[in-house]
């Protein structure tokens, strides 16, 4: 089929191309397109970001389809993306448009900087990667490719090929032998990403915002109606703003992240169905699942309450969108982002102890929390005597002091 019209061929110059390779069907014809069109070697790059799935598959079809095996690269890359980009984040409870805890978002970055890192150990002249031209990711990846090598050439085949729709696809599949799965032969319901963070799904069935999911969407969790009727009690500790042990056991980021994981999925935590606005200008609908997440920021926010000054955490409220924003758009490698995130490492410096948490139908609840750095005085807020620590009387002083303009605009508004 007439798929390579209009392409750039061995004209582009380029010569060896690092591909972010899942194994899956759209990866797998870029593949197989990148090798015709561009006439280069193709070097495939698989990360283990904790999607749950078996990627030595993907190392299989790579060399089903012509790669040498010195050019296939599969990383796990679990425990650098919880410690390196998930857990920072946290440390900022960030919230795409109050509701989005960044799932897809925080997984982009690090897989550009391997692609980049691959490019330059293989003297390849190329990227490329398999997001739409209609999407985020495409933002997130090519930001991160240029503020890591600023001259690297990147491809994005969704913006330069002419095939109109799946059905193309699929006989380009079929036509190079690409193994297609027979969930796959008509169209699939809706789309799916994951990584050890969170799964989502958009597109298809879900692209009416009125529709309710089908429960065949969720990928991560029970249903909340389906969950236990019985409470699952846990403890959380942290130190310096990151989760460091669950139930008193000390655990490695990815393998509390993981076991929350587990004890969100029981519980029917982390479910939201959301229309968010991308930054390509469009309204989209997706349906997100982050049950290790969910638990996880309800556990930091409350050992904040408990360690962090009230002007530093009303501080920390006012930046986090800014900060959340920065990281659905891609620019995670930005200055700006760099300084935020300094602000809030530091504010992190005591935020320390245990959180302890009720888990029950779709719920999290906090029930206690306990620092040795607290700053919480039960001397001061105690209804009963509390030995002098606090004059009744000093308020009265604060309050006029505070009343003063209102009381000027009161006097003037009334004439």
């Amino acid at each position: 089929m007439a798929a390579t019209a209009g392409s750039p061929g061995t004209a582009s110059g380029i010569k060896k191309v690092v591909l972010a390779y899942s194994g899956g069907l759209d990866t797998s014809i870029i593949l197989k397109w990148l090798q015709e069109v561009y006439g280069c070697e193709v070097i495939t790059f698989t990360a283990d970001l904790g999607q749950g799935e078996e990627l030595e598959p993907a190392r299989a079809k790579a060399l089903m389809l012509g790669i040498k095996p010195d050019n296939i690269f599969i990383e796990d890359l679990r425990e650098e993306f919880v410690r390196d980009y998930v857990f920072p984040m946290f440390r900022a409870n960030a919230l795409y448009e109050g509701v989005y805890l960044l799932g897809t978002s925080i997984a982009r970055p690090l897989i550009a900087k391997k692609q980049i890192e691959i490019a330059r150990k293989m003297g390849a002249d190329a990227v490329c990667h398999g997001a739409t031209g209609k999407g985020n990711d495409q933002v997130r990846f090519e930001l991160g490719y240029y503020a890591l090598e600023p001259g690297i050439k990147i491809i994005a085949p969704w913006r330069e090929w002419s095939f109109k729709g799946r059905d193309e696809l699929l006989e380009f599949a079929r036509a190079h032998q690409i193994p297609v799965a027979k969930d796959k032969e008509g169209e699939a319901p809706f789309s799916v990403d994951a990584n050890l963070l969170h799964s989502s799904s958009e597109g298809k069935v879900l692209e009416d915002p009125d529709t309710k999911p089908p429960e065949i969407v969720y990928q991560r969790t029970i249903s909340p109606m389906s969950a236990p009727d019985n409470v699952t009690t846990i403890r959380i500790g942290f130190k310096k703003g990151d989760a460091v042990s669950l139930d008193g056991k000390a655990l490695s980021p990815a393998t509390l992240l993981k076991a929350l994981n587990d004890l969100g999925r029981d519980n029917g935590i982390g479910r939201i169905d959301l229309v968010e606005n991308r930054f390509v200008g469009m309204k989209s609908r997706g349906v997100y699942e982050t049950p290790g997440g969910t638990i996880l920021l309800a556990a930091h926010r409350a050992i904040e309450s408990l360690t962090l000054d009230r002007g530093a955490a009303h501080l920390k409220d006012d930046l986090m969108p800014r900060y959340a924003e920065l990281i659905y758009n891609g620019f995670w490698f930005s200055p700006e982002r760099e300084m935020l995130q300094a602000a809030i490492d530091k504010s992190q410096e005591h935020v320390e102890g245990e959180v302890t948490l009720d888990l029950y139908k779709g719920n999290v609840i906090v029930t206690g929390r306990k620092s040795e750095k607290s700053l919480y005085s039960p001397t001061l807020v105690t209804f009963e005597d509390d030995k002098g620590a606090y004059d009744q009387k000093d308020a009265q002083g604060f309050i006029k002091l505070n009343a003063l303009r209102l009381r000027t605009l009161g006097k003037r508004n009334r004439g």
